[in-house]
Order: C-alpha cells, then structure tokens, then sequence
C-alpha cells in the first residue's frame, strides 16, 4: 500500500512538471500561479503542521520560528553570495534576477521536501490505515504542485530545459524513496517540525522575493494576479479536503 501510494506521487510530481514545460510561452501565468501554491503551502499546511508537532520554546519564542526564520534568512543570504539582487529594484525582469545556481538551490530544496512527504506517507501508514490513506491522498494531490514549481524555478532562473527536466525526474523519485526509509528508521516530531520549520521559511522568501517579482516583471497583469489567488486557493483546497 505505501509503496502504490509513493508510485502515484512520483505520477503527480511528472505531470505538474510537464505542464510547466509544455507552457513555457504562458511562464508569467505559471509563476503566478506557483506563488500562490507556496503561500499556501506555507499558510495553510507546513505552519499549522509544525506547531502541531512540536510545542517548544527558546528564549520565550518558539524553536520551529527559529528554523523559519532562518530558511528565509538562509535563501537570502544564498542569493546575496551570487549577486542575485545586484540589480536595482526595477530590473526584476532582467538576466541579472536570474542565476541558476538559486534555481537549482531551490529546485533541490523542493526536493527534499518531495522526500519528506514520502518519508510521510510511510509514517502515516506506521501510525495506521485510516491515518496512511488520508496523509497519502493530501500528498498526492499537492505533489502535483510540487512537480509545476521545480520546474518553474529551474526556468525562471536561466536553467536549461534538460536540467529542468533532470531535477524533476529527481523530484518526482523523492518521495517513493521517503516512502522506502520509513522501511528502515524512524523520524521523530520534533526534528520533523524543525525542518518543516526551516522549509517553510524558505519557500516564503522564495514566493515573495523571486517568484512573484519575476511573474509581474515579464507581463504585469490583472491575470497574473488571479493565478496567484487561484493557487492559494487550490492548496486551500487541497488542504481543506485533506
């Protein structure tokens, strides 16, 4: 059963990432949309999630806004290293915002989240059928994002189709391997928040510093901004029905 469920993940990952190849001419659209699925990401799952997990504090505020705090902190400081942000503001649109190597720091941190949603699904199916099914349906439906957003960071970013295409096939592997740890080791809830913590933060930076610049930059648009909404929306969805 984990393993029939980690196989339809890495289905989802492939066809969200072949829709944002296939639509490269509509790319705004698509980073709009992307945004919004991030925010929501962020807003509606891995926050909730993460004090859920763990309720602990350090010097009066909790440890997993420290982790959050520095995954945003952590993608800035990344950027900064490449001179991603040498630019002025109003060259957004430029090859100066784009630098593959944050692409592919992004794309890999996407990843790891792919690997962590299966290690999820395996855990959920430990805890019991009921709980395996219900967190197996929530990631299957949300890695559909996750495919369309590795592959829409990679191009935002100056990356190649066959690179784009490479973190993708990898992305979509991620969870079917998360699934097969759960074989093996256990993850306990409060390592498991810290991460989330972590990648919460950074998908924040990611939505907001990269993505939605780069989205309104190419066609600013009243249509852009309804993908962005229409994103939030989904995962709201997703989330809802999970």
């Amino acid at each position: 059963m984990v393993v029939v469920f980690a196989l339809s993940t890495c289905v989802s990952t492939l066809v969200g990432g072949l829709v944002a190849l296939r639509n490269r001419d509509r790319m705004h659209l698509i980073l709009g949309f992307t945004a919004g699925v991030l925010l929501g990401l962020v807003a509606f799952d891995l926050l909730p999630e993460v004090f859920a997990l763990s309720e602990s504090h350090t010097a009066g505020v909790p440890t997993v806004m420290l982790t959050f705090a520095g995954g945003f902190l952590g993608l800035h400081v990344i950027e900064r290293s490449v001179a991603l942000h040498g630019a002025h503001e109003g060259e957004y649109g430029d090859h100066a915002h784009q630098h593959p190597t944050v692409g592919l720091v992004s794309a890999l941190a996407l990843c790891g989240h792919s690997f962590m949603d299966g290690l999820a699904i395996g855990l959920g199916f430990q805890a019991g059928t009921a709980i395996g099914l219900a967190v197996a349906i929530a990631v299957v439906a949300h890695d559909f994002a996750d495919g369309l957003n590795t592959v829409s960071i990679m191009l935002s970013h100056a990356n190649s189709t066959r690179r784009s295409a490479t973190l993708l096939a990898l992305d979509a592997t991620a969870p079917l391997l998360g699934a097969l740890a759960t074989l093996s080791f256990t993850v306990s809830d409060g390592v498991l928040a810290l991460y989330l913590g972590f990648f919460a933060g950074f998908l924040l930076y990611l939505a907001t510093g990269d993505i939605l610049p780069e989205a309104h930059s190419r066609h600013p648009s009243r249509l852009t901004l309804i993908c962005t909404v229409a994103g939030l929306g989904l995962m709201w969805l997703v989330v809802a029905l999970s």
